[in-house]
């Protein structure tokens, strides 16, 4: 044996390995597969505390495992967040006046957006300020309050990069 697994270019532990069957995976598999039956979308968290209490000890490492190799897997849906949409609210649609032009150099179109981000029960907004062409955030604000400064702070601080702080209107710079 020895110089067959020489030959071969194998070492003999290779040759005499077989790997441990566990006769109760069978059986953690049949009900995985009854419970994933019943509960279609349950994942490996809910179908391994339903185990649990049917008196399984097992981990949530072999329960997903178990359910990959099957196929049971459950896809995750992501909820994504309402956004508004100002033609509902206003009757009104905004027309894309960037759909026709070409973007050929930076400082060109800046885009802008407001967003929130929800901290234990409260919301704190982020405005941001985008070169379309470099993708680069020329500008942005943090804010507990939706106000003017929230919205005109990035705006601001992208003209001072730019080198043309003189651009913005008087009546926009008194209420900053």
């Amino acid at each position: 044996m020895r110089q067959i697994c020489e030959t071969l270019g194998f070492n003999k532990s290779t040759f005499y390995y077989q790997p441990k069957v566990d006769p109760s995976e069978d059986v953690l598999r049949d009900e995985i597969e009854t419970l994933a039956a019943r509960y279609p979308t349950y994942g490996y968290r809910r179908i391994r505390a339903l185990l649990l209490r049917q008196g399984y000890t097992v981990g949530y490492k072999r329960v997903a495992r178990l359910m990959r190799e099957e196929n049971l897997s459950v896809c995750v849906k992501r909820v994504c967040c309402q956004t508004t949409r100002s033609s509902e609210t206003t009757g009104f649609r905004w027309v894309n006046r960037l759909e026709s032009l070409e973007v050929s150099a930076p400082d060109q179109v800046w885009v802008g957006d407001i967003t929130y981000v929800r901290l234990k029960g409260r919301f704190v907004y982020v405005a941001l300020l985008m070169d379309v062409f470099t993708r680069m955030i020329r500008g942005w604000h943090l804010s507990q309050h939706l106000t003017h400064s929230l919205t005109l702070k990035p705006l601001e601080d992208a003209l001072h990069q730019s080198g043309s702080p003189g651009v913005l209107p008087p009546e926009i710079r008194a209420t900053l």
